[in-house]
């Protein structure tokens, strides 16, 4: 394609908001926000739209009037939107066979994303069987209600038709974000990696408050008190690498301390059965000296 697709985004939640906006920033056309026939859809969408200079339509009412239909629905959601969307577009076609449209300049779609991170482009298979070119573009990134992250130098994995997968590309790169292609076998462990890159790490803040309350700390406190070392932390992940941000009492091979941990935490069994999994972590990867030692605590 010589110029950028005119896109329609079906859904309009955290993902779709975020990507809707960024898109428009670049200079992509955004022509309609598709969303689910219930109120609270519809209002979504309709806030969405007025920022992005969209119509909120629903499938039943979409005029399919975009060169890329990207679907940024909840995985159980695609393969359904896939097929309604197929037959919406055959029903258009219909109509054009029939002279039965006026409006001769209509995009035709010729392409269609989703932007799961565990499924892959063939819930799109509807889609295809129309004669589109389908995708999975996903973002690694985290999307919640009340933030809307940059996409810029955010990694997007791509996998499906060559078609596609070159406008993905070109899409990703006007978006400021890096495409990496992602072979079909390996989108599940990459989904695992992307779990635990977020909502896992999340789990494990959460882990971290609950460790503060056995030093008397709420939770807010613990937020804000910890705060400072992880921000710390990750700076040193990141221009340092591992082995030269580890620091504290494994790198020094001090099992009296582990074992002092290991005994507080007996009343926070959540909290310890994480520390547990983190220290034979550190034992497998991370230069911890005293190894021997710290696997006999370790040992039931």
């Amino acid at each position: 394609m010589t110029r950028n697709p005119s896109v329609a985004i079906v859904g309009a939640g955290n993902l779709a908001t975020s990507l809707a906006l960024a898109l428009n920033e670049a200079g992509f056309a955004i022509t309609e926000i598709i969303a689910r026939d219930s109120p609270r859809s519809r209002r979504r969408a309709r806030a969405l739209a007025a920022k992005v200079r969209a119509r909120a339509v629903t499938a039943s009412s979409a005029a399919l009037d975009a060169t890329l239909l990207w679907l940024c629905v909840s995985d159980r959601e695609i393969r359904g939107a896939a097929s309604a969307l197929a037959l919406h577009l055959a029903a258009h076609a219909s109509a054009d066979k029939k002279g039965r449209l006026q409006n001769r300049s209509r995009e035709s779609v010729r392409f269609a994303f989703h932007s799961s991170g565990a499924l892959l482009s063939r819930e799109l298979s509807p889609l295809r069987q129309a004669g589109v070119a389908i995708a999975s573009v996903h973002p690694l990134m985290t999307f919640v209600a009340g933030a809307h992250p940059s996409l810029k130098g955010v990694p997007f994995a791509i996998e499906g038709d060559d078609a596609a997968t070159q406008v993905a590309r070109r899409i990703v790169r006007q978006l400021g974000g890096e495409s990496f292609s992602l072979p079909a076998a390996r989108k599940a462990a990459y989904h695992a990696w992307a779990t635990l890159t977020s909502p896992l790490f999340v789990a494990f803040l959460v882990t971290i408050e609950e460790a503060a309350r056995a030093a008397g700390f709420t939770p807010q406190d613990a937020r804000r008190k910890s705060l400072p070392i992880i921000r710390q932390t990750l700076a040193n992940y990141a221009r340092l690498g591992p082995t030269r941000s580890f620091s504290g009492p494994l790198i020094r091979g001090d099992a009296e301390t582990v074992s002092k941990h290991l005994a507080v935490l007996r009343k926070h069994p959540g909290a310890r059965e994480v520390y547990v999994a983190l220290v034979q972590a550190a034992l497998r990867g991370l230069p911890v000296k005293n190894k021997d030692g710290l696997k006999r605590l370790l040992s039931p």
